[in-house]
């Protein structure tokens, strides 16, 4: 019985022992199944996370760009009502562009001391106040002959007033619109009158540089008219120019219009008239085409009494008339200057006197106010002040 048994047993054991091997094989794999599980867990989220960081980077970038658009219209929105806006206030308030024409507020150079011209190279020159109107002052600049530069040294403002009696002519310069008599421009134009043998009489209209009151056109004119009296009081028989610059053009036509006596009118950069001048000025090109420009624009500035009209003054001016204008002058079109000479020049109160238009060619670069330096300035301003028969010149 012992023998027989003992192989069952034995056999019993191997099975177990065959039992707890394959169910040990059995825990592995489960073992390796979990931990293959939770590695693609982990994984899992790593692989999602780029795509989700482009797609929250697109959608700032798109939040960034809305918001550049949306400040964008803004402006633009801003920009457009106040281009619509600026007419309508224009309309409303004339006085803007009374002053826009004006520019009185405009004083360059800054920090000067308009009582010392020597202080701009000018020592021979004198600083007067005179008064046109009560609560009127204007201050005047009067500039010798170069020849008497050395006499003048230190001399007051009686001896600069009896000089005006010597046999030298005498410009009466009236300036154009911003600055002050002190302009480096103006300045360098007396130089060169001064050195062709001229007395220079400059001044600033009411409220203008130093000068006290309120611009208009027709209280320029009056300071003008005051200004020249002022100088045939003491100049006896010696002959007075008037020279405009822009819009001292039509400060000068309107004067001589009104005089009795007249020697010369010299007009540098003129334009017909405000209304044309305002149309083709280089500010109005944004609004040039805009609906009502006349009714917004023009309009007001006629309703201020500012007509400057030199096309209709010419024809009422009887002495010699000389215009000078650069071609590339973006302030006054040299057209203008060209329409007002052949507006002038077969007006009927010039056929005894000699009219001359000068133009300078664009190549030399003299602008609004460089004419001064053209070396055939001198040439010609001889030869058109010294002479007196009748002539008509191209």
């Amino acid at each position: 019985m012992r023998k027989r048994t003992e192989p069952v047993a034995l056999e019993h054991e191997r099975c177990a022992a065959a039992g707890s091997s394959s169910s040990g094989s059995a825990a592995a794999a489960l073992d390796a199944d979990c931990r293959l599980k939770q590695n693609l867990r982990l994984t899992g989220p790593a692989a999602a996370e780029p795509r989700c960081a482009a797609d929250a980077g697109m959608k700032r970038a798109l939040g960034r760009r809305k918001g550049v658009w949306l400040r964008l219209r803004k402006i633009l929105f801003c920009v457009l009502g106040l281009y619509i806006a600026i007419p309508f206030l224009i309309k409303l308030c004339p006085g803007i562009q009374a002053k826009l024409i004006f520019l009185n507020f405009v004083r360059v150079p800054y920090f000067i001391d308009l009582k010392k011209p020597q202080d701009q190279g000018l020592n021979h020159t004198c600083n007067y106040y005179l008064q046109p109107e009560e609560d009127v002052t204007i201050g005047v600049w009067h500039t010798v002959p170069a020849v008497w530069w050395k006499n003048a040294q230190g001399k007051d403002q009686m001896w600069y007033e009896d000089a005006l009696a010597s046999s030298h002519p005498i410009i009466l310069y009236l300036h154009g619109n911003a600055g002050t008599r002190g302009g480096d421009h103006r300045v360098e134009l007396y130089k060169v009158l001064s050195s062709l043998g001229y007395h220079v009489v400059t001044f600033d209209y009411r409220g203008w540089g130093d000068s006290v009151g309120t611009p208009s056109e027709r209280g320029m004119t009056y300071d003008a008219l005051h200004v020249f009296d002022w100088i045939k009081a003491r100049s006896g028989d010696n002959p007075v120019y008037i020279w405009g610059h822009s819009l001292g053009t039509g400060v000068a036509t309107n004067l001589v219009r009104r005089l009795c006596e007249r020697d010369a009118l010299i007009l540098e950069s003129p334009f017909t008239n405000i209304r044309e001048e305002a149309k083709s000025h280089p500010f109005s090109v944004i609004y040039r085409y805009f609906p009502g420009f006349d009714w917004f624009f023009l309009d007001p500035i006629t309703s201020s009494g500012i007509k400057f009209a030199n096309d209709e003054n010419v024809k009422h001016i009887s002495c010699p008339l000389l215009i000078l204008h650069a071609e590339d002058d973006p302030v006054v079109p040299f057209q203008l200057g060209r329409k007002l000479y052949s507006i002038a020049a077969p007006a009927r109160s010039f056929r005894d006197f000699k009219v001359q238009f000068v133009p300078f060619h664009s190549d030399l670069g003299y602008r609004h106010k460089y004419i001064y330096k053209s070396p055939e300035l001198p040439r010609i301003l001889r030869e058109f002040l010294g002479k007196s028969e009748p002539e008509h010149q191209h």
